[in-house]
């Protein structure tokens, strides 16, 4: 079964038996809320939809964005990222990982961001071990 791996380097710290999740996380400066929606494929993570609440510093609202409900939603065609690589540190807060109609952070899963490890990387892999969404933070 294909999913959802959480780690560095190629060490997975992390496996998540989902197929498809939003990454969440707020702007360091502006403090707005961002979201991209990804499926989880052999290929790589493919992203889809991504939302932003607003503009601000280094969040240019692409020309062809719609707003809708209080966010603007837009597409980006790239192709499947393997892997998604992300800075996290105290200092910038977590990200968050939303499936199953539930949010969760990273730390659930990787412990608290720390300024030794600022980088984590997310990919789609071939999971090692049956676990349930209950045994991956999710109950």
């Amino acid at each position: 079964m294909i999913g959802l791996c959480l780690g560095l380097a190629g060490v997975v710290w992390a496996e998540l038996p989902v197929p498809a999740f939003t990454l969440a996380w707020r702007h360091t400066i502006e403090k707005i809320r961002w979201e991209e929606d990804y499926r989880v494929t052999a290929e790589g993570l493919l992203l889809g939809e991504a939302r932003v609440k607003g503009s601000g510093a280094g969040m240019e609202i692409p020309a062809d964005a719609e707003l809708r409900e209080g966010s603007w939603h837009y597409q980006r065609q790239l192709a499947p990222l393997q892997p998604l690589r992300l800075g996290r540190t105290p200092e910038a807060g977590d990200y968050q990982l939303c499936f199953n109609q539930r949010c969760r952070s990273m730390s659930d899963w990787l412990g608290p961001p720390q300024a030794t490890q600022p980088t984590v990387e997310l990919w789609s892999c071939e999971l090692g071990s049956p676990l349930s969404v209950n045994d991956a933070g999710n109950g």
